[in-house]
């Protein structure tokens, strides 16, 4: 070869305009079931909130909670607050965040199906603890076990969609795992409302359901194809052909696969990931593995979609009202994904990131408004103002679905070269369940003490996060995954904080 190469910084040059392939029905169904995976962690996010508005729920585990809530607590914000309740959501994501890093050292060097399987497992094991406790101890236990299903999954699925998909279609086809957890979310918000009359042993159907996506990704998992960047990286470079061309629907992939073997050689020289993704050269990514899941929870999605049934309670909306309005979100958050499925490869991630975060800006303070001039301690708001709040909490949800909901995940799972991507993930997965874990313990607290101005603080967040992506986000959109590293030094603030190029010309 003739010409420099980039020292260690990955690929030697821009092979982009040489990629051949389309997107064939082996990719599409590869990346559908391995999305199931996103079910699996939006079934979670949807049932918590259902199954702890139940009262038989809340009488066998939560008897204080039951107490308050049906015999009328002084102030309509403190409902439902209780740490032990916030425990039951937010342990999942506490052992989803040490799992995570678990899952790291197997989907790099076992491959990401061995990881998804891992997954589906765990999840489980997880549900049927859950369907069948006796004791919160039981309870807490399963939901551990769920919470390490969430970290392997998590982790994988991402990378393995970006590393399938095609460079053109990689925004759309990596958003399946983001319109998976939609509808599991949507799902269980339909369970939920279904369950709840089944009195008393309806919370145990919802909890348990938990199992068929799981035992969907799991199997899922046996059938899938590995990743040609995984099994290239794992030394099978013949066989990472092989699947390549598949997936590809072509045999001319030479320049596809030339970018994946120099990223694999780099991979394979670094023998300590982590250690290595807090170089210079890797900082820009790094940032973007802590910010972006980080702004992702800070929008407030995952309390409006946790508590949505209690947090409709508690603004005076009745059993099933609540539970009525929480599966609207959840259909509203399903639609708006496919938004952004067909619009992120078109107009790019940068315009919807920005787009969305200025319209959950104008929903939070609109709602903060409503409810401190309408809605107090001991008094509820009219009907006409609860379906006000229903509906601009549906708008705030839809720009979340087609912005920072599949981005906050799709951005830190294309941005990494092969040697840190894996690590890069866990990194992305573990701030998200952190931060998951923070507010869902804090945010009944929180609504509690900050009343209406948990909105206002939740819109401050937004705006903070809103201005970083104008600033510090390249546009990724059509971008190959192993040419990524080539982006950030050519963007006017990246290429100031990154090392300069070492080249060496060889001619052989």
């Amino acid at each position: 070869m003739a010409g420099g190469t980039f020292g260690p910084t990955g690929v030697a040059k821009e092979r982009a305009q040489q990629y051949e392939g389309r997107v064939t029905l082996y990719v599409v169904m590869a990346c559908l079931v391995s999305a199931v995976g996103g079910s699996i962690f939006g079934y979670d996010i949807g049932i918590s909130g259902g199954v702890t508005s139940m009262d038989p729920f809340l009488e066998k585990f939560f008897p204080v909670v039951y107490r308050k809530k049906n015999y009328k607590s002084k102030n309509n914000y403190c409902k439902y607050d209780n740490q032990g309740l916030a425990a039951f959501t937010s342990s999942l994501y506490l052992a989803g965040l040490v799992a995570s890093i678990g899952a790291s050292h197997v989907t790099r060097n076992y491959g990401r199906r061995a990881s998804i399987i891992c997954g589906g497992i765990s999840f489980l094991i997880g549900a049927t603890l859950n369907a069948i406790a006796m004791n919160l101890a039981m309870l807490l236990i399963g939901r551990i076990m769920l919470g390490v299903g969430i970290g392997f999954g998590n982790q994988a699925v991402p990378l393995y969609l970006s590393e399938m998909a095609p460079a053109h279609l990689r925004g759309g086809l990596n958003m399946m795992f983001q319109l998976a957890t939609t509808l599991g979310i949507f799902s269980a918000n339909m369970i939920n409302y279904g369950t709840e009359k089944i009195k008393p042993w309806g919370w145990r159907l919802s909890l348990g359901l938990a199992a068929a996506p799981a035992l969907l990704m799991t199997i899922g998992g046996f059938f899938l194809p590995e990743t040609p960047n995984s099994l290239i990286e794992q030394g099978s470079t013949d066989k990472g052909r092989q699947v390549l061309e598949r997936i590809r629907g072509t045999r001319n992939v030479d320049a596809e696969l030339q970018d994946m073997i120099e990223a694999s050689e780099l991979a394979n020289s670094i023998k300590h990931p982590f250690r290595n993704i807090l170089e210079p050269r890797n900082r820009p990514q790094l940032v973007m593995a802590i910010f972006m899941p980080t702004f992702q929870i800070l929008t407030g999605i995952n309390s409006i979609l946790f508590y949505a049934p209690v947090l409709f309670q508690s603004l005076g909306f009745g059993g099933n009202a609540s539970l009525y309005s929480s599966v609207m979100t959840g259909a509203v958050l399903c639609l708006s994904t496919l938004v952004s499925i067909a619009t992120v490869d078109r107009w790019g991630r940068r315009i919807l990131l920005i787009g969305g975060g200025v319209q959950m800006i104008i929903c939070q303070i609109t709602v903060a408004i409503i409810l401190g001039l309408k809605f107090g301690d001991d008094k509820a708001l009219s009907k006409g103002f609860s379906v006000l709040v229903v509906v601009v909490i549906c708008l705030f949800v839809a720009a979340f679905g087609w912005s920072w909901g599949p981005l906050g995940w799709t951005v830190p799972s294309e941005i990494f070269p092969l040697e840190t991507r894996s690590a890069g993930q866990s990194i992305t997965v573990s701030v998200n369940l952190f931060f998951t874990f923070a507010i869902a313990q804090s945010f009944l607290p929180l609504l509690c003490s900050f009343k209406f101005g948990i909105f206002l603080f939740f819109s401050g967040w937004i705006t903070i996060m809103t201005i970083f992506v104008y600033i510090f986000l390249p546009e990724t959109k059509g971008v190959p995954i192993e040419e990524m590293i080539l982006l950030w030094r050519k963007h006017w603030f990246w290429k100031k904080v990154m090392p300069p190029l070492q080249t060496v010309d060889e001619d052989i």
